[in-house]
């Protein structure tokens, strides 16, 4: 293990990242822009840490025929500045693919060409990544009374190394989420890795019945994907709803996810913010897109007609119980309106039942005691996306999610991603600029602290 000890004058980053999905990635761009702008003075010093080997977002999520729901517009840098480089119109140009997606008249590319581009964009900026590195704790580093800088302890395959940094930003994503009381196993899956799972079915006996949990977007590509991929299977889908629910993507309600809502949403009061999520909740969540839910309504109707049906929907229902053995999986799914309960031996349970942030203070050690809490326990957090501290921890940790109760329903979605990095960055430059002045003040005065 590397230490850094008290007579050691260690490199100190402007900013350590833990982890690099899209959000940390647009992190580095735009630091890397703004390197190259300014020049070697002004320059900000970063590096991030993934535990991956190598980028990958969702990647169990890649179905061939799923679509973004976000505009190609709100890419990693185009609403922060439409002259870069990495901008998804210049991934299609380096590809080849510019002129054929014009003609394809569509805002919204395929996801698994969405993840090519962000896979393309981190590549150029590898040189600010260490893939393979698990951020593993954050602790402060006194001096004079007060924090000034963190030591990062990181864990890869050649052991512990501490890096020391001013900031550190907190990109960890989101955590899959299943119901209090399931386990996850070889027969009961989280969407999130539909794919790799799949893959692992045994080819000599072809599964029957697959059940499927959830009412949102990500269930609705589950069953659709599901029933095409096993042709000879049935599909099982179990929501407390009578069907699925269209999602509001109209053009005033899109405006939740206007860099501007932000600004509003961050100042209102809270049970004006609690309304805001009340009204434009179905603008993202356990809503999909209507086309699917067009398309799901005809083939089932279709095998109606056929006297085929491998498509159920077991609506106004909740399932109750999951009993999983090495051959199957036992699925108990009770009706809300009579209490009757239906089981389903399926060869798969697949729960399509969302994410949690992860608690952004879970790696900050003794740092968390810095942090402030609001009256309802949650994380109090600046508008730059900062976490507010008591005024002994000088340092900066800064969030890319876990946000949504400051910042609005884009905390976790890439709608306002480019606009969030420059927020960060501009306030790592501005208390930079603070930061070198209050020093420069105390060398001329003689005085020990700043007030």
């Amino acid at each position: 293990m590397s230490q850094v000890l008290p007579g050691d004058a260690p490199q100190v980053h402007d900013l350590i990242g833990i982890g690099f999905g899209p959000s940390n990635v647009a992190m580095a761009i735009a630091i890397g822009e703004h390197n190259a702008a300014t020049g070697t003075q002004e320059a900000v010093s970063a590096h991030f840490f993934e535990q991956q080997p190598r980028f990958g977002w969702h990647r169990g999520m890649l179905i061939d025929d799923a679509t973004m729901q976000v505009s190609f517009l709100k890419d990693l840098v185009t609403l922060r500045n439409p002259t870069s480089e990495f901008s998804f119109l210049c991934y299609l140009k380096s590809k080849g693919r510019l002129v054929d997606f014009i003609n394809h008249k569509n805002l919204f590319p395929l996801r698994v060409e969405f993840h090519d581009y962000f896979e393309w964009a981190a590549a150029k900026v590898d040189d600010m990544v260490s893939y393979g590195h698990e951020v593993v704790g954050v602790t402060p580093v006194h001096r004079d009374g007060v924090v000034e800088h963190v030591d990062v302890t990181v864990r890869s395959n050649e052991g512990l190394v501490v890096h020391r940094a001013r900031n550190v930003l907190i990109g960890t994503g989101l955590r899959p989420l299943v119901p209090e009381g399931v386990e996850r196993g070889d027969r009961v899956w989280h969407n999130s890795e539909l794919l790799a799972k799949v893959g692992e079915l045994d080819s000599t006996a072809p599964p029957t019945r697959f059940v499927v949990v959830g009412a949102g977007q990500s269930a609705a590509e589950n069953v659709a994907y599901l029933h095409r991929r096993f042709p000879d299977a049935e599909v099982c889908a179990v929501f407390s709803r009578y069907g699925y629910s269209p999602a509001d993507d109209s053009s005033f309600a899109n405006r939740i996810f206007d860099p501007d809502a932000v600004d509003e949403y961050f100042a209102a009061p809270e049970d004006v913010k609690r309304r805001l999520m009340d009204y434009h909740g179905n603008t993202n969540y356990s809503v999909v897109d209507i086309d699917l839910i067009d398309d799901l309504y005809r083939q089932m109707y279709q095998e109606k007609v056929l006297g085929t049906e491998r498509l159920r929907f077991l609506n106004v229902s909740r399932l109750v119980g999951v009993e999983e053995t090495p051959d199957k999986v036992r699925a108990s799914v009770r009706s809300l309106v009579t209490g009757e309960e239906t089981v389903l031996d399926a060869d798969v349970v697949v729960f399509a039942t969302g994410y949690s942030p992860v608690d952004p203070l879970g790696l900050l050690g003794d740092v968390a005691d810095h942090c402030l809490r609001d009256e309802e326990g949650r994380v109090r957090v600046e508008r730059d996306y900062r976490i507010a501290t008591d005024p002994g921890l000088r340092c900066g940790i800064y969030l890319q999610g876990g946000t949504e109760h400051t910042h609005g329903i884009t905390s976790a979605l890439l709608s306002n991603t480019a606009i969030r990095v420059g927020e960060i960055l501009d306030s790592l430059l501005d208390r930079g600029v603070k930061a070198a002045s209050d020093e420069a003040r105390l060398v001329a005065d003689g005085s020990g602290s700043v007030a």
